[in-house]
């Protein structure tokens, strides 16, 4: 088993996203009283013993319900079981063995892969002897474990690392850009995700909101090469209600502070709305890379002159940024998918790129001789020279005799000229006037 993948299954709220978050060292699974929290799958990794492995955190297993999102919970637990190498069967050892409980046993029996009979919420000495009756599944040993404490766990990673191989440390795609899918609820954000897969990694449904937590996933076709996170949709703050949707527009928001490049999907049949303008705001603030993906083209009555308009209109809500690439497409229809991969992975080129201090001078100190900064309270703004600092998003320092008055207008004309001899598209960038 080289791949090394444990996932964590069991019915709903018997801790498995607490002991995902202790496996993997971190809070990337939302934790909540509430069952069916965690809906789609989330991905960490761990190491024990110096031992790499992937961690999976399921959804709460429901067996025979017409609910619309305890189906799909279904589903994505069976995709879990199908990729692992082993499975921790996670039981709440205060409720005891329940016959859903029974049912999820009857299921792992039949995948052939090494199963790991965990009771949660043994924190106490007193409490031990609960584990006996889940003798009763057949499964073999039962570890008994805190998920909250950490207790026990060293004794069931100890158990569950032998079926694992020894590899080196997993790679954490560091080096791979990360594009981040963001927008109001309901745009198309995980239809997108599955689309460009080919496979139902993310629960989609009609009814906004569905996914709440950030799904990290590899994508290398086409000669593309990058992670995919998907978002829950965020929504205004008068909007989130709930604790556990607040909890996933937090996670969104962490998305996007952690991404290279955000695709900001937007509902094209509804117009760029203010909370579209609102979370452009919050990449843009963020320093990241910015392709407007206008979605459900294929619902907007238009004739030769719509998307021109549509541009106009949003460059409009979107100034003095503008220069953002705008893409009109249909996931529904596949329509124009990959130009938008394209684009993300040029804009991650730009914003990453450095531009020498020769160059830079170069190129920009004639164009400010041929156009000095306005004569302010009769003071003459000389600008001597510039640099980009090393930053990971571009940053340029212009040094000269009097920053304080240097106008916010000018600062745009120094922007608009860098971005016309060099290539910044979808890039936000940081000017600086500074005393030599």
């Amino acid at each position: 088993m080289a791949s090394n993948i444990l996932a964590i299954v069991g019915r709903p709220n018997v801790g498995k996203s607490t002991l995902f978050n202790r496996l993997i060292g971190g809070r990337q699974a939302i934790v909540d009283p509430t069952s069916g929290v965690t809906r789609d799958r989330i991905y960490g990794q761990s190491d024990w013993n110096g031992i790499y492995f992937s961690v999976i955190d399921t959804g709460g297993y429901v067996e025979n319900s017409d609910d619309i999102f305890e189906e799909e919970i279904r589903k994505q637990a069976k995709l879990a079981i199908d990729e692992a190498d082993a499975i921790v069967f996670l039981t709440d050892g205060r409720e005891g063995v329940t016959p859903l409980d029974e049912a999820i046993a009857d299921i792992l029996r039949k995948s052939g892969k090494p199963i790991f009979l965990t009771v949660n919420k043994i924190d106490d000495p007193i409490l031990a002897n609960f584990e006996s009756e889940f003798y009763s599944l057949g499964m073999g040993d039962v570890y008994s474990i805190s998920a909250i404490t950490g207790s026990g766990t060293g004794e069931l990673l100890d158990a569950i690392v032998k079926c694992f191989n020894p590899q080196h440390e997993i790679d954490h795609n560091e080096s791979l850009p990360r594009i981040a899918i963001v927008g109001r609820p309901n745009v198309g954000k995980s239809s997108l995700v599955n689309m460009l897969t080919g496979e139902e990694r993310n629960i989609v449904t009609p009814i906004p909101g569905t996914t709440r937590d950030a799904i990290y996933t590899p994508y290398k076709s086409f000669g593309f090469d990058f992670l995919l996170v998907d978002t829950a949709g965020l929504r205004k703050k008068s909007k989130v209600e709930e604790n556990i949707e607040f909890y996933s527009v937090m996670r969104a928001v962490r998305a996007i502070e952690n991404s290279d490049i955000c695709i900001l999907m937007a509902d094209a049949s509804m117009g760029f709305q203010q909370q579209d303008l609102n979370i452009f705001g919050l990449i843009k603030r963020n320093h990241k890379g910015i392709i407007i993906l206008m979605n459900k083209w294929d619902l907007v009555q238009k004739d030769n002159k719509t998307l021109k308009l549509y541009e106009q209109e949003i460059h409009k809500k979107i100034e003095p940024f503008t220069d953002v690439p705008i893409i009109f497409t249909s996931v529904y229809e596949k329509k124009r998918l990959l130009k938008a991969l394209e684009w993300a992975i040029r804009v991650y080129e730009n914003r990453k790129q450095r531009i020498s201090t020769s160059r830079l001078n170069e190129v920009m100190l004639p164009i400010i001789s041929q156009n000095p900064p306005p004569i302010v309270k009769g003071k003459v703004v000389k600008i001597k020279y510039a640099t980009q600092l090393p930053k990971p998003y571009p940053i340029f320092l212009f040094f000269c005799n009097h920053p304080q008055y240097i106008r916010e207008d000018y600062k745009r004309f120094i922007e608009n000229k860098l971005r016309e001899n060099f290539s910044f598209t979808g890039v936000p960038i940081e000017i600086y006037f500074r005393e030599k």
